[in-house]
């Protein structure tokens, strides 16, 4: 067979194969409009009822569902985006959305957001964590979300105080995995400043220890600022994400010089929503509760959780301020708050303790994405 002739028959296979996808959009733009028929129609009901749009526990059993029914080749993860951006125009459908998260843009907070609502809904950038618990307690945004817990650094202070003053409930959560990029508009050997926050800090100091160790230190409020001020400069380099280098036309000096690689952080959506979803099997429920200044209280505190064989999976205290060594307790089990023995245990914290305190139930969730 002749080159050309081999060449014509590629063409020919090239033509059908690229006919049959053509087909099969078509197919998926006609389902995916019927798909979204019903969405509507579950709306108004949803409206009629005063259910809400966003429900979590739905939200998982339908990315549980398509993970199972998926034989491949396309990858779990790559399925599941797909579906994270058609549930995010079906809410979208449902009502108009605004997400509040601290920002600025491109930081790894926004990067969560979007990765839980997906880019069909609107979001707004908040200085700080108190104005994204006040956006959501307002009622100007339905939800927000905030980091509350570094695998490197440790908890986020500032997001479990504000369950102290604030109503708002742990609705949903996103583990993401934190990349840290060196980005600059210089290179390496010309860098005299390094811009960051001071988390990507403590998650970084062995390699700015390594590669940049003469360098001046300056601390910033988020690492999208840190790269907004490296841009400006000449002899500046800034920790931040991939993301926030695009958007402020940097170069990436150095990808993934996190000291850990397993460096993931965790994400709360919150809400006003004070009804809890339906039980899923794989829930986590946070509590907080205060202690007396005596002998063994923190020992009775936990005892119903042991009694009752329900798993702990984190503790954290926090100063009450409102009196010196009263300490608040924040903890996170294992179940949902409607499971029959997390009813029980938490019957019996609050006959030990005082302003004991739900703050949620929603899906575990844990994967890293």
């Amino acid at each position: 067979m002749s080159q050309k002739t081999n060449r014509e028959t590629s063409e020919s296979d090239l033509q059908r194969q690229r006919q049959a996808i053509d087909d099969i959009d078509a197919q998926l733009v006609e389902l995916l409009n019927q798909r979204a028929m019903h969405v509507m129609v579950i709306g108004e009901i949803k409206q009629r009822t005063g259910g809400s749009i966003y429900v979590p526990h739905r939200e998982q059993s339908v990315l549980d569902k398509i993970t199972k029914l998926n034989a491949g080749p396309l990858p779990p993860r790559s399925l599941n985006a797909i579906y994270r951006e058609i549930m995010s125009g079906s809410i979208n459908l449902e009502q108009s959305m605004s997400i509040a998260f601290l920002g600025p843009e491109a930081t790894f907070t926004h990067q969560a957001a979007l990765k839980k609502f997906g880019h069909s809904l609107s979001y707004f950038a908040q200085n700080t964590i108190s104005e994204v618990f006040n956006e959501v307690s307002k009622g100007c945004s339905e939800y927000g979300v905030v980091p509350v817990e570094n695998s490197t650094e440790g908890v986020v202070s500032n997001t479990l105080d504000m369950f102290m003053e604030s109503d708002l409930k742990m609705v949903s959560q996103i583990v993401m995995n934190i990349s840290h990029c060196l980005v600059s508009n210089t290179e390496l050997s010309q860098v005299r400043k390094l811009y960051t926050h001071p988390q990507a800090l403590g998650q970084c100091r062995k390699w700015i220890q390594n590669n940049l160790p003469q360098a001046e230190i300056i601390e910033t409020s988020s690492t999208t600022r840190a790269a907004e001020l490296a841009a400006g400069q000449t002899d500046s380099a800034a920790i931040a994400s991939g993301l926030a280098a695009k958007y402020y036309h940097l170069h990436i000096l150095e990808s993934d010089i996190q000291d850990i690689s397993a460096n993931a952080t965790r994400f709360l959506v919150l809400s006003e929503e004070s009804r809890c979803g339906h039980s899923t099997g794989k829930d986590r429920t946070s509590l907080m509760f205060r202690i007396t200044d005596e002998v063994g209280a923190l020992y009775s505190a936990l005892a119903p959780f042991l009694q009752h064989r329900i798993n702990m999976t984190k503790i954290e205290s926090r100063p009450s301020k409102l009196k010196a060594w009263e300490y608040y307790f924040f903890i996170d089990v294992d179940g949902h708050i409607e499971d029959p023995a997390l009813k029980v245990a938490l019957n019996e914290l609050k006959a030990v303790c005082g302003n004991v305190k739900w703050l949620g139930s929603y899906p575990r969730n844990d994967r890293i994405d």
